[in-house]
C-alpha cells in the first residue's frame, strides 16, 4: 500500500518538468549532491539554461547582460521558495472560536514554510491578499531565513527570538546586506503566494519610502509589470512628521492583479446616489458597455471586439430595447465605435461568456438620440470609483491605533491599519464567497475587515491569517495586559470584534462567522524514520514501534493529511466510533481515516461502504502485509467503479 510523503512539494521538480514538456532539448543531468555518496553517484533532472535562453530568443545570445533587478541572495530566495519542507499545521480547538462550523483560519508560525504547506489546499482559491510587511526601517525586525546570514553572525542581543527557532532579527543599516536580507525574504513570500491568487485575483501590499522602490520592481517580476493596477498614496499621518526638509504624511499600497484582464474590481459605496431609471429591481443609471481606455483595442483583444443585436421590435421601456447575439429580421447590429481622437477602434468591457449571461438583465439597448443607438450596462451599485490619492483621515495610523484601543481596551499594538482601508480593499475585490488572505496578519485588521463587511452584506467571505508569534516586549504595555506575544493579540481582537458586530447588529447577523479555527506550524508528524528507512537497521526498527511521533493525536494526523492530498483546512468533519475504532469523516466523504492499531475487516468494509474519495490508515494499523493488500480488494469490491484509481485514493502513513 502507498504512503503518503507528508512533505511539501518539491516545485523545483515540478517546474523543471513542466520546462521539459515544451523544451525537451533544454534538460540536462546535474549530480545530486544531497542524496550521492562516495559508493554511489546519484544524478537528477535539471535545466540547460544557455540552451533554454538561447530557445527563448529570436537573435543569437552572447554575454551576460540583462535588464533585470538583481541583489546578493536572489537566487537562494527562489531555491528556498521552492524547497519541499518537512513540517505541518497541528489543530488547536482549545485556543480557536466555534471550531466545528467555522470557515475561518489562524496559523501560527514562519510565513514562508505556512505558504508552502497551504500550496497544495489552496493553489488559485485565494480572491485578495493584502499584507503589510517589515518596512525595512532598520529598526524593526525581518524573518531570519535560511538563505539570509546564519544565526552565529549575530549577536544574542541584536535580535528577537521566538519559542522554537531563532526566526527574526533586527536589520540595521549598519548589515552589509541590509537591503538584500530584506528583498530576500519579501521575494521568496510572493513568489508562494502568486500561485494561491486565482486567476482574477488581487493582491496589496503596504510599504513606505524606505523599500518602496525595491518592492515594486519585485512585484513587477513577480506578477507582471502590465499587472500593476496602481500605487495608492495613503494620507497616513495627517498632521506629518518631521524627518527633517520635509514633513512625511504619507506611506503606498502597491496593488496588482494576478491577471488584469481576467481581474474585475468593485466600486464603493455612496449612500448619497440617485438613479435616473428604474425597473423592477430598483433604480439603476447607464454606463456604455465598451471600453474607451485606447490600450484595450481590437488588435490586442480580439475576443472582445464581436457584435451585438439591437431588436427594435422588442421594447422594454421608453428608449430601451432588448439585445441578442444572434441577427434577426429587423434587428440593428451594434459594435464598439472608434476614438473620436485618432480612430482606435474600441472594444466591449465583457467577453461573449459574461454577456449571455446578463443579457436584457444588466445589459439593453439604448436610442440615444432618434436613429442612434448603444449597447449599455445598467449600473445599479455605487459609481464611486476607489482613487489613487487615499486623502480622507479614516485611513490615518492614528485612526488605527485608536480602534484597537477601543477593542483592547489598551495601547496593546502600535500603528495598525486602520479598518477603513483594508474593509475597502476587500470592497473593491471580494465577493460574497470570497477568501481573503494575510500572512503578516499583526492585530488582525484583515480578519475584522472581512467579518464586518459580511454583516454588512450577508456576504460568506472567509479568512486566512498568518502571523509569527512574536514575543511581546516585556516592559510594554501588551505584555503587562497578559498578551506574551502577536498572536494573542490578534486571536483577541478577531473574538471581541466578532462579538461587537453582533451585538451592533444582533437581527441580521445571526449566522454571521465571527470564528476561526487555529493552526500552529510544527516539525513533521512523523519520525525521521518515515521518510529514510534505509538509514535504520532491523534491530532500531524494533525499537520504533510507531513511525509516528507520541505527541500527536488523531487530529493532528487527520489535518496533516488533509495537507498532503490538498483539502481545505476549513470544512465540517465528525468522528465516531465503529466496533471500538475512531473513524474521521471529512466534508461527506472527502476524506475519511482511521488511526487506530489491528484494525478489523469489518470496519475497512463500513468505510468502503461509503464511498470516500479518499481513505487513509495508520500503517501499523494492520498485522501484516497480506492484511493491506486485503484492504484494496475489499475497496474494489465496493466501489468496482473506481477499481483502477483505488491505489491512488487509499493511503497509510
Amino acid at each position: 500500500m502507498e504512503k503518503m510523503k507528508m512533505e511539501t512539494p518539491d516545485m523545483t521538480m515540478q517546474n523543471i518538468e513542466k520546462i521539459g514538456a515544451l523544451f525537451p532539448n533544454c534538460i540536462t543531468e546535474a549530480l545530486d549532491e544531497e542524496h550521492s555518496t562516495p559508493e554511489k553517484k546519484v544524478y537528477k533532472k535539471a535545466i540547460n539554461f544557455e540552451m533554454l535562453k538561447q530557445m527563448l530568443s529570436s537573435d543569437v545570445l552572447e554575454g551576460d547582460e540583462a535588464y533585470e533587478f538583481t541583489w546578493v541572495g536572489k537566487k537562494a530566495a527562489i531555491v528556498e521558495a521552492n524547497k519541499p519542507i518537512r513540517k505541518t499545521l497541528r489543530p488547536c480547538p482549545e485556543e480557536s472560536k466555534d471550531w466545528d462550523n467555522t470557515e475561518n483560519l489562524y496559523i501560527e508560525g514562519d510565513n514562508l514554510e505556512v505558504l508552502k504547506l497551504l500550496q497544495e489546499s489552496y493553489l488559485g482559491k485565494v480572491k485578495m491578499i493584502y499584507i503589510d510587511p517589515p518596512y525595512n526601517t532598520g529598526n524593526d525586525f525581518i524573518y531570519r531565513d535560511n538563505f539570509a546570514q546564519s544565526s552565529d553572525e549575530y549577536n544574542e542581543d541584536s535580535g528577537v527570538y521566538d519559542e522554537d527557532e531563532n526566526r527574526l532579527f533586527k536589520n540595521t543599516d549598519t548589515n552589509g546586506r541590509f537591503h538584500s536580507d530584506w528583498c530576500s525574504m519579501i521575494y521568496s513570500r510572493l513568489l508562494l503566494a502568486r500561485s494561491m491568487l486565482c486567476d482574477n485575483g488581487f493582491i496589496f501590499i503596504s510599504i513606505d519610502d524606505n523599500e518602496m522602490d525595491s518592492l515594486k520592481k519585485m512585484c513587477d517580476e513577480v506578477f507582471g509589470a502590465d499587472n500593476h493596477c496602481g500605487t495608492f498614496v495613503i494620507n497616513s499621518t495627517p498632521n506629518a512628521r518631521d524627518y527633517g526638509h520635509i514633513g512625511k504624511m504619507h506611506e503606498f499600497c502597491l496593488f496588482y492583479a494576478k491577471n488584469i484582464i481576467k481581474a474585475e474590481s468593485k466600486m464603493l459605496p455612496n449612500e448619497n446616489k440617485t438613479f435616473k431609471y428604474n425597473d423592477k429591481n430598483g433604480g439603476y443609471n447607464i454606463h456604455p458597455l465598451y471600453n474607451s481606455n485606447e490600450a484595450f483595442n481590437q488588435q490586442n483583444r480580439p475576443n472582445l471586439y464581436y457584435p451585438f443585436y439591437i431588436y427594435l421590435d422588442q421594447p422594454i421601456d421608453k428608449g430601451f430595447f432588448e439585445i441578442g447575439l444572434e441577427e434577426k429580421e429587423g434587428s440593428i447590429e451594434i459594435y464598439p465605435p472608434k476614438s473620436i481622437k485618432n480612430g482606435v477602434q474600441f472594444v466591449w468591457r465583457w467577453g461573449k461568456e459574461k454577456a449571455l449571461q446578463n443579457i436584457n438583465k444588466e445589459i439593453i439597448g439604448y436610442e440615444i438620440k432618434p436613429g442612434e443607438y448603444r449597447i449599455v450596462q445598467k449600473m445599479r451599485h455605487e459609481e464611486k470609483i476607489i482613487r489613487s490619492l487615499l486623502a480622507d483621515t479614516k485611513y490615518s495610523s492614528r485612526r488605527g491605533t485608536a480602534e484597537v484601543e477601543n477593542i483592547l481596551n489598551g495601547k496593546i499594538f502600535s500603528f495598525p491599519k486602520p479598518l477603513s482601508l483594508i474593509e475597502d480593499f476587500c470592497k473593491v475585490t471580494l465577493s460574497e464567497t470570497d477568501i481573503a488572505l494575510d500572512f503578516f496578519s499583526g492585530s488582525a485588521t484583515t480578519a475584522h475587515a472581512v467579518m464586518q463587511l459580511n454583516a454588512e452584506d450577508g456576504g460568506h467571505r472567509k479568512f486566512i491569517m498568518v502571523q509569527l508569534p512574536e514575543p511581546c516586549d516585556k516592559q510594554s504595555e501588551a505584555y503587562k495586559a497578559g498578551y506574551k506575544n502577536i498572536c494573542e493579540i490578534g486571536k483577541e481582537r478577531i473574538r471581541r470584534a466578532g462579538e461587537k458586530i453582533k451585538e451592533e447588529s444582533s437581527l441580521t447577523t445571526t449566522n454571521l462567522d465571527v470564528g476561526f479555527r487555529v493552526f500552529k506550524l510544527d516539525d513533521s508528524n512523523m519520525k525521521d524514520v518515515y521518510y529514510a528507512a534505509d538509514d535504520y537497521d532491523w534491530k532500531m526498527l524494533a525499537d520504533m514501534i510507531s513511525n509516528i511521533k507520541e505527541d500527536r493525536t488523531d487530529l493532528d494526523l487527520f489535518f496533516g493529511c488533509l495537507l498532503e492530498w490538498g483539502l481545505p483546512l476549513s470544512m465540517p468533519y465528525h468522528s465516531e466510533k465503529i466496533e471500538n475504532c475512531t473513524v474521521h469523516t471529512y466534508n461527506d466523504g472527502d476524506l475519511i481515516a482511521c488511526f487506530d492499531n489491528h484494525i478489523p475487516e469489518s470496519v475497512v468494509k463500513e468505510i468502503a461502504k461509503r464511498k470516500p474519495l479518499r481513505a487513509v490508515f495508520r500503517d501499523s494499523g494492520f498485522a501484516d502485509s497480506p492484511a493491506k493488500i486485503n484492504v484494496f480488494e475489499i475497496f474494489k469490491l465496493y466501489m468496482p467503479e473506481d477499481a483502477d484509481d483505488i491505489t491512488k485514493r487509499v493511503k497509510v502513513i
